[in-house]
């Protein structure tokens, strides 16, 4: 048998290899944690958003309603209470959006 060290013999403790296993360690954690899923909150401008959004659709819904009911309870044939309360609602609407764009912000 021969005396020559072959290549699969342990290699003495050696503080690259112990600090490279330390990076690697550092670099995997951080890999971990950049590919974990990110749980997004809302920010104030998708709030802002919504809110403009909620005003504009309950302006017009709500104008739409209360028209329909006075429509209902006069027997009218014609849709005018439903057109002027709904114009009605986009006008609220509106003014509150606006109101809404006007704030400063804290």
């Amino acid at each position: 048998m021969s005396k020559e060290p072959s290549g699969r013999e342990p290699i003495g403790e050696d503080a690259r290899i112990d600090a490279l296993e330390e990076r690697l360690k550092a670099a995997r954690e951080r890999e971990d944690q950049r590919n974990r899923p990110q749980v997004r909150g809302v920010d104030e401008n998708e709030r802002l958003g919504h809110r403009v959004l909620a005003e504009l659709l309950g302006g017009i819904g709500g104008g739409a309603l209360i028209g329909w009911v006075i429509d209902l309870l006069l027997s009218n044939e014609k849709p005018w209470g439903l057109l002027v309360m709904m114009f009605m609602g986009i006008i609220v609407a509106f003014r509150n959006i606006i109101r809404i764009s006007n704030r400063r912000p804290d």
